[in-house]
């Protein structure tokens, strides 16, 4: 039997070949090993993280939603409100240098301490969850093997979840297979993917790259168009100005990537519109001037796009063919309890 300090180090977590991707960015103070990815999964799906011990990670970030909270606008928190903003999915965090719709958290782990202690979502304080998870000689051994010589606190916790979630990558869609040259995209899917990124059509490349672009998103802010408002009078929710207190910021939201889109609706930051067609029909004639507008939104018709009927239907060929079915059918993904 090993002393405390003895333990081997952790077996190191092997990711997957993405020769397309960019380079994954890691953090150095949490390297992802196979106990750590197994403990992150579990308490992923564990109830014991909320103030009832009723809502898990899991219960809005669903794996046959691609980790979003599927077809629901605002997920319900362990208090019975209801959240402000659409629950976003969860897949390919490591590329994100600022997460959640304002990017208050610069990384998979400071993400993970936001929803625990959110009095609108699980509703837990950091130092009870750390009682209840040592308390439990399951988490106990759990912990041991992912952290040897280290305590069982908010900070192993967190980063347990996002070594988890780090592994939880989408590379698999047909698009994806295509580049791979596996399989061919039909013609309404190549066509589709045209339309996106002709800048004279539907203008999508500025923020959402699918163009041999793996992470299918800029991850940066913007304005696109949603609502009319001037400076700091008319939003419900400012977006990003909350967390930067620039003014440039105000309205800006994180921009998702359109990876597995057709499995997160509804869109949009507060889920206005329920279908992929809704959200054409809008960058097609609806988009409204603003004081913080995205410049990029006007380079065509200043309202929209004005793509055709046909046009449309064929982007959202294209845009199903960012599905990675694979992705919401992993086991390794899946409730383990």
């Amino acid at each position: 039997m090993y002393s405390i300090s003895h333990y081997p180090s952790p077996e190191s977590y092997i990711f997957p070949v993405l020769s397309a991707f960019p380079k994954m960015p890691v953090n150095t103070l949490n390297p992802v090993s196979k106990a750590g990815v197994e403990l992150g999964r579990y308490l992923f799906y564990d109830p014991i993280l909320s103030k009832d011990s009723s809502l898990s990670c899991s219960a809005c970030h669903q794996q046959e939603f691609a980790f979003s909270d599927g077809r629901i606008r605002f997920s319900e928190g362990v208090n019975g409100g209801q959240l402000i903003r659409n629950t976003p999915a969860i897949f390919n965090l490591a590329w994100n240098e600022q997460l959640f719709w304002d990017g208050k958290a610069n990384n998979v782990e400071g993400q993970v301490f936001f929803p625990v202690r959110d009095h609108m979502e699980m509703d837990l304080d950091w130092q009870l969850a750390s009682q209840r998870i040592s308390a439990s000689i399951f988490y106990q051994n759990l912990f041991q093997a992912a952290f040897p010589e280290k305590a069982i606190d908010s900070l192993t916790i967190a980063y347990a979840i996002a070594q988890f979630e780090r592994t939880i990558i989408s590379y698999n869609s047909r698009l994806d297979k295509a580049l791979r040259r596996e399989v061919f995209l039909t013609k309404d899917e190549l066509k589709g993917m045209e339309l996106m990124n002709d800048q004279s059509k539907g203008n999508c490349l500025h923020c959402h790259p699918t163009d041999a672009h793996f992470v299918g998103t800029t991850g940066q802010f913007s304005n696109n168009g949603l609502d009319t408002f001037s400076l700091f009078t008319t939003l419900k929710d400012e977006g990003r100005i909350g967390v930067t207190k620039k003014k440039k910021d105000y309205g800006l939201f994180k921009i998702p990537s359109l990876r597995n889109v057709a499995l997160t609706a509804p869109y949009m930051h507060d889920g206005r519109f329920e279908t992929l067609e809704e959200v054409l029909d809008f960058y097609t004639s609806g988009v409204q001037k603003s004081a913080t507008i995205d410049p990029k939104m006007h380079f065509g018709n200043p309202n929209g796009v004005n793509l055709t009927a046909l046009e449309k239907a064929q982007i959202i060929t294209f845009l199903k063919a960012l599905t990675d079915s694979v992705l919401i059918e992993d086991k390794a993904f899946s409730n383990p309890f």
